[in-house]
C-alpha cells in the first residue's frame, strides 16, 4: 500500500497564503473589491453600498488597497470634493477570488 507524500511547507513570512491574507484579509477588504468591481465608485456611493463600515475604517481600507496598489483614486480639486475609486490591473486580478467566495455563498450559506 502506497502513502501519498504531500509535503506541506511551513507558514513563514514567505508563505504565498500568508501574504495574500496581509492584503486581503482585511474585514471589508473584500467587500470593498466586490463593490467597486469593474466599475468606477465615488465614495459615498461606496460607503452606501457597505452597510455597518464605519467612515474611519472605510478610509483605512481604501488607503490600503490604493498602497498595495489593488485600488486607483482620483480626486477632484472642486467644492465639495469629489474622490473617484476604481481598481487597478491588480485589483481585478483579485475579482476572481471575490467572485468565488460570493459562489461559495449562495451555493452553501442560503
Amino acid at each position: 500500500m502506497e502513502k501519498n507524500n504531500i509535503q506541506i511547507r511551513q507558514s513563514d513570512e514567505h508563505c504565498p497564503v500568508r501574504k495574500s491574507l496581509a492584503i486581503l484579509g482585511g474585514k471589508w477588504t473584500l467587500l470593498i473589491l466586490f463593490q467597486i468591481n469593474k466599475r468606477i465608485i465615488r465614495y459615498g456611493d461606496l460607503k452606501r453600498s457597505i452597510p455597518g463600515i464605519s467612515e474611519k475604517m472605510l478610509i483605512q481600507e481604501l488607503n490600503h488597497l490604493v498602497e498595495a496598489g489593488f485600488v486607483a483614486k482620483k480626486a477632484y480639486p472642486e467644492i465639495p470634493p469629489r474622490v473617484e475609486y476604481s481598481l487597478t490591473e491588480k485589483g481585478m486580478n483579485a475579482l476572481p477570488i471575490v467572485d468565488s467566495l460570493a459562489a461559495f455563498g449562495l451555493e452553501n450559506l442560503s
